[in-house]
């Protein structure tokens, strides 16, 4: 009987050390399968943090664009008043020589007169052949109204 109880504890032995492997093999199984749940739940948050990025790449450029279109405007808008600016100096370039040419011709019939006579003199004046005075052109400027040129005559 004592080989037959021998025996006995050697196959619980044997089925004790097969029950700790199945025990040992269902702990990997374990350990693997919370990795891999572990590992997917890395996975998504990675992604959703690169969808965030993106999402976040995308409204800058939206708001990149909107102040792009705000300056391009501005630009536009301070183009044209330096044009309109610039065409307005023109036209008060242009009467300014013109009305320096006038100052200049009177301030010449000033001198004339001085220098002829010392004082002008209401009962005879006679101007002389060549004078400013005989020359019909001159008398023409005297009696001219200004020279008004519109601002959209420098175009480019």
């Amino acid at each position: 009987m004592a080989s037959s109880s021998g025996n006995s504890s050697g196959s619980t032995q044997i089925q004790s050390h097969s029950g700790s492997e199945e025990h040992l093999q269902g702990k990997m199984d374990q350990r693997k399968r919370k990795r891999m749940e572990s590992n997917r739940e890395s996975a998504r948050r990675s992604r959703m943090r690169k969808q965030k990025h993106l999402n976040d790449l995308v409204n800058q450029v939206a708001q990149l664009r909107k102040e792009n279109n705000q300056i391009n405007t501005s630009v536009s808008i301070t183009t044209q008043h330096y044009l309109n600016v610039e065409a307005e100096n023109s036209v008060l370039r242009a009467q300014m020589d013109e009305l320096s040419q006038r100052l200049q011709s009177l301030n010449d019939i000033l001198n004339y007169m001085n220098t002829n006579n010392g004082v002008f003199e209401t009962r005879g004046f006679e101007p002389s052949p060549d004078s400013f005075m005989n020359n019909s052109w001159n008398l023409m400027y005297l009696n001219q109204q200004p020279i008004m040129a519109a601002a959209d005559i420098f175009q480019y």
